[in-house]
């Protein structure tokens, strides 16, 4: 009998499930488990397929929740929203802003869905501002048996503080309410600087904006800066042509030209990426907040982000840009530094500390093991903790000690899945069987 195949975003990672699952409520969610029951299949769960990692792979029954992506009810007064797992960011900000809400925060792709996007942790930029599963003030759960339950900080903290980064591993996320703050508009100024001044002034950056974050090209004495406040201003969107050029035909394949030119010469890197920072110019947006967050990211990479404490944030990122340098590593593309508050999720990466984010990139079919790797030992030597939807090389056995709530979440794991059916090969390795 063929199988489906189901691939990610990137194409990069794909399986080929026994059952493929569909539900559009949670009524038919509840058969779907029960026929994966019947089959003795384990169960995972996809978004919108935006890991980067072997997450969702399964041989057994994938469930995709493509379907379920409503929107049941909203606050306005209270801001708290409820919604299906399935609806991504962006539909939601949409949806939000038509009824004066919005996320607080949001990293720069809005195609996730909500309920792959906490799951592991997805953050964006603000050192006042945690995570998105900050946000979820309650969190419906579908168990191996059909059983619904909704956990919050009151009912079960435990199965809150798990759920809320939880991988997937403790039943399939159908439902969530989540705190919006009122709808803001944000001043968003994208320009230059010195790389040396903007490691040096790096607190007073992160501390001086709503919003701080930058790109860094290896073998580039700049650095690409990203500033967004909020503004009284009303919102002025580009215009069409304005926007396609900006964000599709520089942001986006012009430069996927020049990865291309650097895997085919990878001699020439470092002038490309030289040459890069120094095209890439000012620009200020004023915007509603989510267009202002968010940006079209079509070139096709790879990548593995991990949370350090952010004192350590100048130090880490000078090490990972000399390594980047290094004749043995061919890197067309830069890394991402953002910085995020803490949150007490028992399997944050910025879980109980202030955190910087630093993210490394590579050009499809470019080797990216060796580089990965050698960045990972670095973000080791400084307690890192890697992104959960991205590349890493970790094992539950090392990551354990990063965690002080890690046997906390084993012991909601054991209660909630003790079968073990919301597993696969990836929640194995970083969990344990």
């Amino acid at each position: 009998m063929s199988r489906s195949m189901w691939r990610n975003f990137a194409g990069d990672q794909q399986c080929h499930p026994r059952a493929v699952e569909r539900p559009a409520d949670a009524a038919e969610l509840a058969g779907a488990l029960e026929r994966a029951d019947h089959r003795g299949d384990v169960v995972r769960v996809a978004g919108s397929g935006h890991s980067f990692n072997d997450a969702v792979l399964t041989d057994g029954t994938l469930i995709t929740l493509e379907g379920m992506n409503r929107v049941l009810d909203i606050d306005r007064s209270s801001g708290l929203l409820r919604c299906e797992a399935g609806i991504s960011l962006g539909a939601l900000s949409a949806e939000m802003w038509e009824q004066g809400l919005a996320f607080a925060n949001l990293g720069d792709i809005d195609v996730q869905s909500v309920a792959g996007a906490t799951a592991t942790g997805t953050h964006g930029a603000g050192v006042g501002l945690p995570n998105l599963s900050a946000s979820l003030r309650s969190i419906e759960l579908m168990l191996a048996d059909g059983t619904r339950m909704e956990v919050d900080a009151d009912t079960d903290p435990e199965a809150y503080r798990a759920a809320r980064v939880s991988l997937g591993a403790l039943g399939v996320v159908s439902a969530v309410t989540l705190q919006a703050v009122p709808a803001f508009t944000l001043s968003g100024v994208d320009t230059v600087a010195p790389r040396v001044e903007v490691l040096e002034r790096l607190d007073e950056l992160a501390d001086g904006n709503d919003h701080f974050g930058f790109f860094a090209f290896a073998h580039s004495p700049l650095a690409m800066t990203k500033t967004w406040n909020r503004t009284p201003e009303a919102p002025r969107p580009l215009s069409k042509s304005a926007e396609w050029f900006h964000d599709e035909l520089l942001t986006n394949y012009a430069f996927w030209g020049v990865c291309r030119l650097g895997r085919a010469r990878p001699q020439w890197i470092p002038a490309l990426n030289r040459w890069c920072t120094k095209l890439s110019g000012s620009t200020r947006r004023v915007d509603r907040s989510y267009r202002i967050f968010a940006t079209p990211r079509r070139v096709p990479i790879t990548e593995m982000e991990y949370a350090i404490p952010r004192e350590h944030a100048a130090d880490a990122v000078r090490q990972v840009l000399a390594l980047a340098e290094q004749p043995r590593f061919d890197v067309p593309v830069p890394i991402e530094v953002r910085f995020v508050a803490p949150d007490d999720a028992f399997l944050s990466p910025a879980g109980n500390r202030a955190s910087c984010y630093i993210a490394v990139h590579q050009f499809e079919k470019m080797a990216w093991e060796p580089y990965f790797g050698a960045v990972e030992q670095i973000m080791r030597g400084f307690g890192g903790r890697p992104h959960w939807g991205k590349r890493h090389f970790r094992t539950a056995v090392d990551l354990a000690p990063e965690y002080p709530d890690w046997d906390r979440f084993a012991a909601v794991r054991d209660r909630l899945d003790p079968g073990r059916r919301f597993t696969n090969a990836y929640v194995a390795r970083v969990l344990g069987e």
